[in-house]
């Protein structure tokens, strides 16, 4: 056997690439079984043509061959032109002699050949490699379930869909803003729409944050990223069976209802056709979200998301598998609890605390979704508004996990789930012994409030300032290092004989004795019934704040197992404040 491998290497090694190349394809054609071509050979046609300089028509001819089969179409040739064919589209590539592309066209089925600039300028580059990715992407766009029949069906309702969400699109306003472009994928019913064609499908952007702004507050973090969320609207497969439109659904001459949506005609009334499949919104990026949010989307399209095919796991473990700098960088105590360090502009760095015993209950569990199954063109404004919210949340607690790696903390925050539409930022106060608390409330994407708790603050001014910052940037890090600096100027300001004596009355009793915590722990653990003015803080603490109950918030969660520090008439310090916690390690 080696003697016979040294023949052939001596035999071909003065032969260059075409001659080898022909030699490969010869020994392919003469396979004996044709259903199982041989895989090595197969590989080796594939690795020769990768390296081979495509110099010629036949050159060419062979690369969109081998590109073809990788992706499951048909290859036919008719002189100087090649066809790679689907069940629903084909590709027309127009050759020149010396290997050049002359002309792409994508045609779908009944439809005439449209040129495509974007796969001519792939081609003419001999950028291969992100033709087939183009191409792979064309052939999802056109893969309609069914036999002939039904997909041709399908296809039609789907270019219907496409029409009345563009008509759609053009009926509704948006409200005007600073920056229209992100206004209107932000703030308009179907977002920004990107009408589909032959080389593309239809494409909703919904969803950016005002990433300039953030970067001009944030230094040296690589996690800050553009953050476009959109939705590619395309047909799948369904276990049950789903009516949907053969025609358009909007009446004309088109009306609007009163919220100022086109009337669209019901399942009842409309032309509709039972299909074994639906409509999707493919989201790019895919999202995670939280269980209330999953079952709000299959209560507006009345369509069921199989909870077999959902992973479930914490938010915040969901949110950093999206950020591999994040992952790479941050760093665990007590095997749960989670540390990003983000730095700021003025040399300030902050370091944000994910506590898992909160974050790890199952009313925090969520999922990652990358397709949202729906029926209807009025479905999708009610699900780009809930993608939104979801959005937005995800945002704030992932900018908390933009992680610097070597950074020296200043400041130390603790991030704690309230409920699925709120989260609260725990941090100590400036020139203060005493804590604060920030409850972020999200609403709706539109709507974000924050409200500021802690002894002696009582300015709604405060409030508004934050919530202003917060809703610009997006950004839980600069709006607290606004915050924190808001603080610190109003704590330095000269104070009022009122003021003084709110202060004064305050200090007699910020800092008992340890014994004295102890105790008062144990009473309150014994009494049914809790005074006015007493506090509670947790075993571990070496020292405790004072809250009066009129200043917190009876809107938080007060369940033990999602919120540590009840928001009764006691304040329980977070872990890492603690004795028994880990402060130490982060100073």
């Amino acid at each position: 056997m080696k003697s016979i491998l040294s023949d052939l290497r001596l035999k071909y090694a003065e032969r260059n690439w075409h001659e080898t190349f022909k030699l490969v394809r010869r020994c392919m054609d003469k396979s004996r079984d044709v259903s199982k071509p041989c895989e090595l050979l197969g590989r080796s046609l594939e690795r020769l043509q990768e390296v081979l300089n495509v110099s010629s028509m036949n050159a060419m001819r062979s690369r969109l061959e081998m590109i073809a089969r990788q992706q499951g179409m048909g290859f036919h040739i008719t002189e100087s032109t090649c066809y790679l064919t689907a069940d629903l589209f084909y590709l027309e590539v127009v050759l020149l002699p010396c290997g050049g592309v002359e002309e792409v066209k994508v045609a779908p089925h009944g439809g005439s050949p449209v040129p495509s600039e974007s796969l001519l300028q792939l081609l003419r580059s001999k950028n291969f490699a992100d033709f087939s990715v183009k191409l792979e992407r064309l052939v999802a766009q056109y893969n309609i379930p069914g036999d002939n029949d039904v997909k041709l069906k399908l296809f039609a309702s789907l270019q219907h869909l496409g029409k009345d969400l563009q008509e759609i699109s053009h009926l509704t306003k948006t409200p005007e803003d600073s920056d229209p472009e992100m206004n209107m994928i932000n703030n308009r019913m179907i977002g920004c729409l990107i009408p589909g064609k032959e080389d593309c499908p239809l494409n909703i952007h919904f969803y950016t944050i005002p990433i300039e702004e953030m970067k001009t507050s944030v230094s040296h973090i690589s996690g800050v990223e553009p953050v476009l969320q959109t939705a590619q609207v395309t047909v799948g497969p369904s276990n049950a069976t789903h009516m949907l439109q053969t025609a358009s659904v909007i009446p004309q001459p088109s009306q609007l209802d009163l919220q100022g949506f086109p009337v669209l005609m019901p399942l009842s009334e409309g032309p509709y056709e039972t299909f074994p499949a639906c409509f999707l919104l493919k989201l790019q990026p895919p999202i995670p979200m939280m269980l209330p949010f999953v079952k709000k989307l299959s209560q507006i399209t009345d369509v069921t998301i199989p909870d077999v095919d959902l992973q479930w796991a914490p938010l915040p473990k969901l949110l950093l598998r999206g950020s591999q700098s994040a992952s790479s960088h941050m760093e665990t105590l007590d095997e749960q609890d989670t540390i990003y360090t983000v730095p700021l502009h003025g040399d300030v760095t902050h370091s944000y605390i994910f506590p898992g015993a909160s974050w790890e209950v199952p009313a925090q569990r969520a999922t990652v979704m990358d397709s949202i199954p729906f029926t209807h063109p009025a479905h999708v404004p009610p699900l780009l508004e809930l993608l939104r919210h979801q959005c937005a949340t995800n945002t704030l607690l992932r900018s908390c996990m933009c992680t610097s790696p070597g950074s020296a903390c200043d400041l130390h925050f603790e991030i704690l789930p309230e409920s699925d539409t709120s989260f609260s930022v725990t941090f100590h106060r400036p020139n203060a012994d005493s804590l604060a608390v920030l409850l972020v409330n999200i609403s709706d994407s539109h709507q974000i409030n924050c409200s500021l708790f802690g002894a002696g603050i009582g300015d709604s001014s405060v409030d508004e300032y934050v919530s202003s910052v917060l809703k610009r940037c997006m950004s839980v890090p600069v709006t607290l290092h606004a915050l924190y600096s808001k603080l610190e100027q109003i704590t330095s300001s000269p104070l009022s004989p009122s003021c003084r004596a709110a202060t004064e009355a305050e200090n007699e009793h910020s800092t008992p004795s340890i014994t004295t915590v102890t105790n008062a722990n144990t009473t309150l653990s014994q009494s049914a019934a809790v005074p006015e003015d007493s506090f509670t803080v947790s075993d571990s603490a070496c020292y405790a704040m004072s809250v009066a109950k009129s200043e917190l918030l009876s809107e938080i969660n007060t369940s033990p197992a999602v919120n540590p520090y009840p928001f009764t008439p006691a304040v329980v310090f977070p872990h890492w404040m603690t004795n028994n916690g880990h402060l130490s390690k982060l100073i």
